[in-house]
């Protein structure tokens, strides 16, 4: 039996690594992103430990340099180039603005652009799977997203305060959010299907930069606060479970499993295209993807 391939990104800790795990269990092929090859290798020995006969494979990159999710999609793509499923799952809360070096918000580029520009570049080998699944890891934060303001958001580098971050991480869930909706649409008849998620509170998901982060992330714990158990389940769910077979364009909901209307504009079809647009023009003209049709 050829066991199914699943691209993870974020899979060397918290709702990435528990979905690995779950995955190894059920004898898929793995293949993890990671920065650290420190946390990469711990994460090899702890899933062979779990699963002896996983077969698993690392890319090395940073998913907030688009020059390097660019490379790691090219490699993955040779590697791979048949993939079953794509789990954008990396993600990141930022408490003050961070600028990489290629121009971008730190925390669009890793939340947003990193996925939008993974799976366009392994599209081709997912859909030589015939039924791959995407899976994009949003979050209910998008309902406090502010206001959308297209194409601006996507290149605002403006610093802003612990209290003002929320609304511009929840802008970034939002923007998943409609990237699912609009590549389900442009994937239609491919066998592809693409949803979203919402892991719900995951201590995992805790400002890692706030100084009180691993105190308060003890006491939730204690508390049996913030399960990120439960957000691997739903995620595990979408990539395997043949109740999501077939289904695309939908935003789904941790525990139940069922399906949550977005906020505004999420499910707007006009607004998820202009995002599209404004999205795949802003990196042709930086130079990351190729000035074609996609």
């Amino acid at each position: 039996m050829i066991y199914p391939i699943v691209v993870i990104t974020g899979a060397t800790s918290g709702l990435g690594q528990l979905v690995a795990i779950e995955l190894a269990k059920r004898g898929a092929h793995l293949v993890l992103t990671a920065r650290s090859k420190e946390r990469a290798e711990t994460t090899k020995r702890m899933l062979k430990d779990i699963e002896p006969k996983t077969e698993l494979d690392f890319f090395f990159g940073d998913l907030s340099l688009m020059e390097d999710v660019r490379r790691i999609g090219k490699e993955i793509k040779a590697a791979y180039p048949k993939i079953d499923a794509l789990v954008n799952n990396a993600g990141l809360h930022a408490f003050e603005q961070r600028i990489t070096s290629e121009g971008f918000a730190e925390m669009i580029a890793v939340n947003y652009l990193a996925p939008w520009l993974l799976t366009h570049t392994l599209q081709q080998s997912l859909m030589k799977s015939g039924n791959a699944r995407i899976v994009n890891v949003a979050s209910e934060a998008s309902r406090n997203h502010g206001e959308l303001k297209l194409p601006e958001d996507l290149t605002d580098t403006s610093a802003f305060t612990t209290r003002g971050s929320s609304a511009l991480y929840g802008k970034t869930k939002l923007l998943n959010i409609m990237f699912t909706g609009e590549l389900a649409l442009q994937l239609s008849g491919t066998g592809v299907t693409v949803n979203a998620l919402n892991p719900g509170f995951n201590v995992t998901g805790l400002g890692r930069e706030l100084w009180f982060s691993s105190a308060l992330e003890r006491i939730l714990k204690y508390l049996h606060i913030g399960d990120p158990r439960k957000g691997a389940d739903i995620i595990t769910r979408l990539i395997v479970g043949s109740q999501y077979q077939g289904v695309t364009g939908g935003y789904f909901n941790v525990g139940t499993g069922k399906s949550i209307i977005p906020a505004y504009p999420g499910g707007d079809i006009t607004m998820q295209n202009k995002l599209w647009n404004e999205t795949k023009e802003l990196l042709q003209r930086r130079g990351f993807v190729e000035r074609i049709n996609v």
